[in-house]
């Protein structure tokens, strides 16, 4: 995979195209695209899905994607480092505020639809977007003052719209429990294999090999298997509603030994087979 290298902190352009000429890649850079207009499809990590005016993607440097166009299509882009996060848009801001960001940065489970979610927003964001764009092109006087307040909203609407997931709104209390930040770490790394060893699980948290499922278990009366296979579950609709991938990728994609020992877990969760669900849902 080609990888696209930038020694920017922080850039915003706009680029028009009607035939996506740049290979599937990733970065070493976080990345906002905002369709200012058309429409295509967008090739994320391996999933393919629509996009239309007013989507919002935002994508982490380990992402892979390109485009497909379908009609003429304006693009925003906002490139920015972690470093410029920190240091350049969070040094004044709440603690509350900062956790939540963290979240929207650490968070590498499945996202393939627009991060936008509310019709007012994304109308707001674009508008957002379009101005941010010119500040940062014509540098007038306090462009640099302007450019980070208006860079700044635009990820508070992000973080308002990430917020009406129940699980993030716990993870931003004041006092998250240990087993809930188990819980999320498991969420957010279940696919993979390395990371959900006990050993490594163990030791991001500092409790011994041992010990640790039986703490899982005893404070979700579920053991650390369940909850990656529940995981995966959910993972595993995402991409039979969302890709043309068989049964057998899906499986493979997922971890699973074979197809067979997909359908049998998947009907254990679900109680209706894999390629049963995602016809009821097409029917739908």
């Amino acid at each position: 995979m080609k990888r696209i290298v930038n020694f920017n902190s922080f850039n915003v352009f706009s680029i028009e195209k009607e035939i996506w000429d740049v290979e599937y890649h990733n970065h070493n850079f976080y990345e906002l695209i905002i369709i200012e207009n058309g429409k295509g499809f967008h090739h994320l990590n391996d999933i393919t899905f629509p996009y239309k005016k007013g989507d919002v993607f935002l994508l982490r440097p380990s992402d892979g994607h390109e485009f497909s166009i379908k009609s003429k299509t304006k693009f925003i882009y906002i490139k920015f480092t972690e470093q410029y996060i920190w240091e350049d848009l969070l040094s004044n801001k709440k603690n509350e505020l900062k956790k939540v960001v963290q979240l929207l940065m650490e968070d590498h489970s499945f996202v393939y639809e627009s991060v936008i979610k509310s019709k007012t927003d994304r109308i707001h964001l674009l508008q957002l977007a379009r101005i941010l764009l010119h500040e940062f092109s014509h540098k007038n006087t306090y462009s640099k003052e302007i450019t980070a307040d208006l860079f700044s909203s635009i990820i508070t609407i992000l973080i308002r719209n990430t917020m009406q997931n129940a699980t993030t709104k716990k993870l931003i209390a004041q006092n998250v429990s240990r087993i809930e930040r188990i819980l999320y770490y498991i969420n957010v790394n279940a696919l993979d294999a390395d990371k959900m060893k006990i050993e490594n699980l163990a030791k991001e948290f500092m409790l011994s090999p041992n010990y640790i499922s039986i703490y899982i278990k005893k404070q979700t009366s579920f053991s650390i298997q369940q909850h990656i296979i529940q995981h995966k579950i959910k993972t595993a609709e995402k991409l039979l509603l969302q890709s043309y991938y068989n049964i057998s990728e899906i499986a493979d994609k997922l971890g699973f030994n074979d197809a067979s020992h997909f359908n049998k877990i998947f009907k254990t969760y679900k109680e209706i087979s894999p390629s049963e669900f995602k016809k009821r849902s097409i029917v739908k």
